[in-house]
């Protein structure tokens, strides 16, 4: 239903609408599945031109300290935007920042402080400003006068930076609201500009946080936050800093940090981060400091090159550098000699050096490492014992002897469409040599399968390996294998595979290794062996399901780095769309108010796990099966993906 407003600007920019839609018919590319612009009538698209972008194309610094900014404002196809709202439609808002980088220093200073007073005291903070002054210049095109000069006494031979974050209110014509921010470097008394803040990347930070947007949303680049998240800049509240390297550290790894594990609660503001959780290896620094061949951040290699109290101390927050202690006795009174031990790459694995001290143990040169592959299966039928034939190997390709493991084990189970039941079976007797092994199932694929279908078999394992022997850094290594998973037709013909939901690729964007159950667990496919519709757990027999532990895990009990609602993050091929392939079970779940539930309800519940959306996917199911994909397929007018929009 349109507001009257909104029917009055449809009404009186009749033209308007008319004009646009002769510009194109296309909607605009910068639009994601996501946005709830992405499905409005294509009319209406055509008229509002949705999206938002702000770019900063020149700056100057006059004589005076007058700042001055040239700004541009478009839409997804490049059009200019009015501020205001007046002749395009949706108001504009922006902030902007100021900064240099001083040098003897590799972080910016902001202009624009404010002083902030809380029950930790007084601090000076990093801020942004909104109340300068604006001159139109062309469609889309303005000049931004800032209110805050910059000082006499600054150094115009140094890097100054200009930013602006904002929105575009779309609210009126229920699209939403787009947001985006820019950066602009110069040198005010001419000249390139030569040093820079560049160490990650957004993309980085967007493996997990897509799309980055704190502060309501506004600021989506790590460019942004440079300019306030300074060393000037502390929580009033706390006294805790909230300068990039240190508070980005700590609310990552916070449940871990020393400090709060002895009992001292990590906060910022009125936000308590002793939870979080990093849900890659606590050691992975490579995670969000990706290397230059990849995001081509040109300080890439800072984490690794240039080691500090303020850093390293963000993470190892027990260590005392005034005094030694948790330092091996040596006090550190600056920076100037953390490098000396601290190299970024040592000789052995597991040494002082940076990169050796946050090596990922089952990574580590030292192992000699575990690879299956599963080259078959025979006797693959109702009634008989299949043999599955394996091999095991180093990553040198050499041949491992399967009893040396401390871990084989093989898994077969079914059907493959959805796992009903599943049987795990000791491998370390496995007959064979040179690497290549058979081992027959004690267990019978049950005489009532159905003879058309496929089942699944799996292998994990490990070893434990003992490095450095002798030496004060000698450690235990499980070196584990990546599992295989195999498929096999019952009926001797081409297998078909269980339905792919989410891979370990997707996956892996944040946990940048699956690791699970000791690490023997570390591939997508494998986890529906146990985690079928048939698992439930305690005396609530709540389901262990994978549909509904990684849902809830996700929803509730973690907090989810990224847009919870967009489920394509984790999910491939449409598979959060219904309707569901045939073949699937009805999962138990002591919990659930329909026990057992059907498949689609199941997976959509665990989400919106309230009695009213269970009532309306009960209203929708019949003897016949369910119908959710009448109103929420993929091209219906409720699906999934438009519901899920904001």
């Amino acid at each position: 239903m349109l507001s009257n407003s909104r029917k009055k600007i449809i009404f009186s920019l009749g033209s308007v609408v008319l004009v646009a839609a002769a510009l194109s018919a296309d909607r605009p590319q910068a639009l994601r599945p996501t946005d709830k612009a992405f499905y409005a009538d294509q009319a209406m698209v055509n008229f509002v031109r949705p999206g938002f972008n702000v770019a900063i194309t020149k700056a100057e610094l006059a004589a005076d300290g007058t700042l001055k900014a040239w700004v541009k404002l478009t839409d997804s196809k490049g059009a200019g935007l009015d501020r205001a709202g007046l002749v395009t439609p949706g108001t504009v808002s922006v902030s902007f920042l100021s900064g240099y980088i001083p040098a003897d220093q590799s972080q910016y200073i902001s202009y624009i402080t404010r002083s902030r007073t809380g029950a930790a005291g007084t601090f000076t903070q990093a801020t942004g400003e909104s109340n300068g002054t604006w001159t139109p210049v062309a469609d889309g095109e303005y000049t931004y006068t800032f209110a805050n000069k910059v000082p006499a006494s600054a150094d115009r031979t140094l890097t100054h930076t200009v930013g602006a974050y904002g929105s575009r209110n779309l609210d009126e014509f229920e699209m939403g609201r787009f947001y985006s921010d820019a950066t602009y470097s110069f040198v005010p008394a001419g000249g390139a500009v030569t040093k820079v803040r560049d160490v990650i990347r957004t993309a980085s930070c967007n493996r997990c946080h897509d799309p980055l947007g704190l502060h309501g949303g506004s600021r989506r680049s790590v460019e942004v936050c440079n300019m306030c998240h300074t060393p000037q800049t502390t929580d009033s509240a706390t006294g805790n800093p909230v300068d990039m390297k240190v508070f980005i550290h700590k609310i990552h790894y916070a449940a871990n940090l020393p400090s709060v594990k002895a009992g001292t609660p990590y906060k910022v503001a009125s936000q308590d981060y002793s939870d979080v959780g990093f849900p890659a290896p606590a050691m992975a620094c490579k995670v969000c400091h990706e290397p230059k061949t990849v995001t081509g951040a040109t300080q890439a290699d800072n984490w690794s090159t240039k080691p500090s109290r303020a850093a390293c101390g963000s993470c190892h927050d027990n260590v005392n550098f005034a005094t030694g202690e948790n330092h091996v006795g040596l006090p550190q009174f600056s920076d100037n000699q953390c490098a000396t031990c601290h190299t970024q790459k040592g000789e052995i694995d597991f040494d002082a050096s940076i990169t050796g001290a946050h090596m990922i143990p089952v990574e580590s040169s030292l192992i000699p490492g575990v690879v299956f592959t599963i080259e078959g299966a025979k006797d693959v039928a109702p009634g008989k014992h299949p043999t599955l034939t394996f091999t095991v190997k180093d990553k040198q390709g050499n041949p491992v002897e399967a009893s040396t493991l401390n871990n084989l084990r093989l898994y077969m189970g079914g059907p493959a469409t959805d796992i009903a039941t599943y049987v795990r079976e000791d491998g370390l007797k496995a007959v064979g040599s040179n690497g290549t092994y058979n081992w027959t199932f004690a267990a019978t694929i049950p005489a009532t399968a159905d003879p058309t279908g496929s089942w699944q078999f799996g292998i994990e394992g490990y070893r434990t390996t003992i490095v450095l022997a002798g030496t004060q850094k000698q450690r235990s290594i499980r070196d584990y294998g990546m599992n295989k998973v195999f498929y096999a037709s019952l009926s001797g013909g081409t297998a078909t595979p269980r339905r792919t939901v989410v891979t370990s690729a997707t996956c892996n964007r944040c946990h940048y290794s699956l690791e699970f159950h000791g690490g023997n667990r570390n591939e997508a496919a494998m986890c529906t062996f146990c985690h079928n519709p048939t698992l439930t757990v305690g005396t609530t027999a709540e389901s262990y399901n994978l549909t509904n532990m990684i849902h809830t895990f996700h929803a509730e009990k973690v907090r989810y780095p990224g847009n919870i609602r967009d489920c394509a993050q984790c999910h491939v091929n449409n598979s959060q769309i219904p309707a569901l392939d045939d073949g699937l079970q009805n999962v138990k779940n002591g919990l659930a108010p329909v026990n057992p539930a059907p498949p689609t309800a199941n997976a959509c519940n665990s989400c919106h796990n309230t009695t009213a959306a269970w009532s309306h996917t009960q209203a929708n199911t019949t003897a016949l099966g369910e119908s959710c994909s009448v109103c929420h397929g993929a091209t219906s007018e409720f699906s999934v993906s438009k519901v899920h929009a904001q």
